[in-house]
């Protein structure tokens, strides 16, 4: 998806810009004053993207030493601060200084997490809100719930994490030139109308830096939603893909992006471009292929009860999809179905749900030519993990005392797909065992690809792992689509196969109540 250093002398001693056709002006017109609506830009049609994060905090790698650089080849670019800054050059540089608080204040709230996902996050979030609660869900390093902090809290709310910070300073941004850096105000749009490149790199044409809910920054692209399509289909499904593949990822990239646009709402942007969103890169060169996917099926949504669709999608499904309820902390969707994937006469031979480890393991066994995307690398896999590996799994995720031991790995419930949804390690620690649930169990085990397994023990401390698929399994298979496409199967039946009683639709005006379901 983290959170200091003067180097006015350095950067005035060594910088000199060299800029074209400058123009600097300030006391700007109270009507260009700048504000961010979320869903006004959605309803748009476009996404704010948060390209880079944590911006100016200590783990910020993308400004070198702390200098941000935008420039066009030619032509101009403008940046317009909300202190009323205007400024026009075909470079501009930007500094982040700590600035001493006159009066610090001390920041308290309550710390629920980390949890794995987004999803996870939001049905703990809303469970705390039934209860009367203030919720945010935020992302300073993993997905976190934060209540305010009260001295009269319930017992079991102080069981979590008290946060406590006095904030004695801020980072801020400041605009270098030939005169003296000139601090800015966020939010900070930058735009031209050429391509800009931020420190090198080629990302588009219109920016804004917003400061964020953990005392840093962040760079979010606007830009609109086939464009940002592009720089998603080659990095999740592969521009290699077929056609009819390519146009059933475009349709559920589209709809998932417009579903979950309100993740990151408290720090004003829509998605990010990891795998917490959907992986999204600038493409340094079109694709007619994935332009051909992306235009035709331009303003094509899959859509449920008319609205749009929570379309989970993932690398392998291991030959059974899941449902959302066994994969993460949340409720079940009727067009998410668990499936066996493959031809229809493959409900006649397996007993469904798959209820225990042993009708899994003949799952497991059966010829996997049979499934459609049998050819991924992982949709048959195996893992022995000793116990030295997980218990530093466990200590790493604070789960585990150093001087304990783990004797046991036991699958104690499973889902309608056979996939693990609580996972139990017994400890050396008297009447103490870890059991780890759903998304969680491959956030702690990061090395397990997938909940789609069953366990053999070889020795004392020594496990054999064999599982099926990569990722949670849940919606679209990616190498399951590929296959279905080769085979001659269209996009819009592929996206039936895989979304049960969803339909394609165009996108109407969007109105808040339309995503959210």
């Amino acid at each position: 998806m983290k959170l200091k250093v003067t180097f006015l002398n350095l950067f005035l001693g060594c910088i000199s810009l060299l800029l074209i056709n400058t123009k600097f002006t300030s006391n700007v017109a109270a009507e260009e004053t700048l504000e961010v609506q979320l869903i006004k830009e959605i309803k748009k049609g476009k996404f704010l993207i948060g390209l880079k994060q944590y911006l100016g905090g200590e783990n910020d790698s993308f400004s070198k030493k702390k200098n941000i650089s935008f420039k066009t080849d030619k032509g101009l670019l403008t940046l317009h601060s909300s202190n009323g800054i205007k400024f026009k050059a075909n470079e501009i540089n930007i500094i982040w200084r700590d600035i001493p608080i006159k009066n610090p204040k001390t920041i308290e709230r309550i710390v629920f997490g980390p949890f794995a996902s987004y999803e996870s996050a939001k049905k703990h979030a809303d469970k705390l809100k039934d209860k009367g609660f203030e919720t945010t869900v935020a992302y300073p390093k993993n997905w976190e719930v934060w209540i305010p902090y009260e001295d009269d809290l319930l017992e079991f709310e102080l069981t979590n994490k008290i946060y406590r910070k006095i904030k004695n300073s801020q980072v801020l941004p400041f605009l270098l030139n030939h005169e003296i850096p000139k601090k800015l105000e966020g939010p900070i749009r930058i735009y031209s109308a050429e391509e800009i490149k931020i420190n090198d790199v080629n990302f588009g044409k219109n920016f804004y830096l917003i400061q964020d809910s953990y005392g840093t920054w962040t760079l979010i692209q606007k830009i609109k939603f086939d464009d940002y399509l592009e720089g998603v289909l080659p990095h999740e499904i592969g521009p290699s893909s077929p056609l009819e593949a390519l146009k059933a990822q475009a349709v559920i990239a589209r709809t998932w992006g417009i579903y979950n646009s309100e993740r990151f709402n408290m720090d004003k942007y829509h998605l990010c471009i990891s795998t917490q969103c959907q992986v999204y890169k600038p493409p340094k060169v079109k694709n007619k292929k994935v332009q051909k996917a992306i235009q035709t099926t331009s303003n094509l949504i899959l859509k449920y009860n008319n609205k749009p669709i929570n379309a989970f999608y993932h690398g392998s499904n291991g030959g059974i999809s899941a449902t959302s309820g066994e994969s993460w902390q949340m409720q079940n969707y009727p067009y998410l179905n668990s499936i066996i994937d493959g031809s229809k006469s493959l409900n006649k031979v397996f007993k469904w749900p798959i209820s225990n480890e042993s009708e899994l393991s003949n799952f497991l066994d059966f010829d996997q030519e049979k499934f459609y995307g049998s050819n991924h690398n992982l949709f048959r896999w195996d893992k022995k993990i000793s116990s030295l590996r997980i218990k530093k799994q466990l200590i790493k995720n604070k789960l585990m005392n150093i001087n304990n031991n783990v004797l046991s790995l036991n699958a104690i419930e499973r889902g309608p797909s056979g996939r693990v949804t609580k996972l139990e390690i017994k400890t050396n620690k008297v009447n103490k065992s870890i059991v780890l649930e759903k998304d969680n169990i491959r956030r702690v085990l990061s090395f397990i690809p997938s909940n789609l397994f069953t366990i053999n023990k070889l020795s004392d401390d020594l496990w054999l792992l064999k599982g099926g698929g990569f990722g949670h399994g849940v919606g679209l298979s990616q190498s399951g689509a590929i296959e279905m496409a080769e085979l001659g199967f269209t996009y819009e039946e592929i996206l039936n196969h895989y979304y049960r009683d969803a339909k394609l639709e165009k996108i109407e005006i969007l109105s808040q109540s339309q995503f959210n379901n």
